[in-house]
């Protein structure tokens, strides 16, 4: 009985291990075939949006969505065996994730919360974990090369607030404004233009829940703009305090 116990704890661990990317024989290959799978959803839920697209190519995409929600509900399924607390994992942040990216099309209603799975691709960093972040650390004599790992998250959980920036003011604004925000992809420059604090004004939203929404990316935006800054200073800052640490040694 002892022996089946951690038989079955060996291979829950293993199954764990090559979800997360970390398992050396398939880990990588089944961790990137995911982080695939995410983005081809999100640029799928961003096509269906353009006007006019022939019935044929709206049924494809409505293929490409059954596939992806079945492998998604699959990889859900094996999280939930495999994960050492089960229960953990299901009210844990990405559980939570994971479970809206698939619910909404599974249950059919009306809500959609397919852009959710943009947040996903946050699990791409445990790909790079040990190849990057910890050489990283080793490297922090010069700052240039020291904030690299930092910025690439920065610029990928940048890209996913501009998806999901883009996403909401379509839904917003598209029934009032349906040229201006014709699309996401149409919705995507109103959204680099706020969030970089540019402001030009060419096109803004006029709705209450749009304005309402316009004012939460813009206090957003303040600390997006601000966390390179930083992150720069800081990583200059420390170099500049290890090289004259380095000149006190040596003397």
């Amino acid at each position: 009985m002892a022996a089946s116990n951690n038989a079955d704890r060996a291979k829950r661990a293993r199954l764990q291990s090559i979800l997360d990317g970390n398992d050396p024989q398939f880990g990588f290959a089944v961790g990137l075939t995911i982080q695939v799978l995410i983005i081809l959803s999100a640029l799928s839920i961003a096509l269906e949006t353009l006007p006019n697209l022939p019935e044929w190519f709206r049924t494809v995409l409505w293929v490409e969505e059954a596939i992806i929600v079945a492998l998604f509900s699959a990889e859900y399924a094996a999280r939930i065996y495999a994960a050492p607390s089960r229960r953990r994992y299901i009210f844990s942040a990405f559980g939570i994730i994971d479970l809206m990216a698939i619910l909404p099309s599974l249950l059919f209603i009306g809500l959609d919360l397919r852009a959710v799975r943009a947040l996903r691709v946050l699990r791409l960093l445990s790909l790079f974990k040990l190849m990057r972040y910890q050489a990283a650390l080793n490297r922090m004599g010069r700052a240039c090369v020291s904030v690299a790992p930092e910025m690439m998250v920065f610029l990928i959980i940048a890209s996913i607030i501009l998806y999901l920036t883009a996403c909401g003011i379509y839904f917003f604004e598209n029934p009032v404004q349906p040229e201006a925000f014709a699309s996401i992809f149409h919705s995507l420059w109103w959204a680099v233009v706020t969030l970089t604090t540019v402001g030009y004004g060419d096109v803004y939203p006029v709705t209450v829940a749009g304005r309402i929404f316009t004012g939460i990316v813009v206090l957003l935006a303040l600390g997006i703009i601000a966390f390179p800054t930083g992150l720069i200073a800081a990583a200059l800052a420390e170099d500049r305090q290890a090289s004259r640490s380095n000149g006190e040694e040596t003397k």
